[in-house]
């Protein structure tokens, strides 16, 4: 996903273009790693210094209904990235650090489903947490 067809989706789903909007996707664009939705508030004060956290909330969970962008908790905090461009089933490691992701090609669940044939599996989530290597080198 980029900002492009980001709005793009959001046209042809009737929903209004906004700079508010637009800039937000443009800092995931630009960021490329998962952000809070505090992240976004201070990235984009400066900017909008009136736009509240509810105004970034709503905006970051209409984006994740139309699969713009990506969600998962880190910490207990709501985190949200750009959907992956790779449609092939993935997952990902994610650096607690920085926040980089890296996709990860294989799936645990093919093991799983071996071991347990009789249950059936609607839906998973698969994410593995530590450090990337440049963290690990800085610290």
């Amino acid at each position: 996903m980029n900002v492009n067809e980001a709005m793009k989706l959001l046209k042809e789903k009737g929903y209004k273009h906004t700079d508010k909007r637009e800039d937000m996707l443009h800092l995931f664009a630009l960021e490329k790693r998962y952000l809070s939705a505090k992240d976004v508030l201070e990235r984009l004060q400066n900017e909008y210094p009136g736009m509240s956290f509810d105004t970034i909330y709503r905006n970051l969970s209409l984006f994740a209904d139309l699969n713009i962008l990506e969600e998962t908790e880190l910490d207990g905090e709501k985190r949200f990235r750009f959907s992956c461009s790779i449609s092939k089933h993935h997952h990902h490691l994610i650096c607690l650090e920085c926040g980089k992701t890296k996709h990860i090609d294989s799936c645990p669940m093919d093991s799983i489903r071996q071991q347990f044939p009789d249950f059936e599996v609607t839906g998973h989530k698969f994410e593995i947490y530590g450090k990337c290597q440049e963290c690990v080198t800085i610290n």
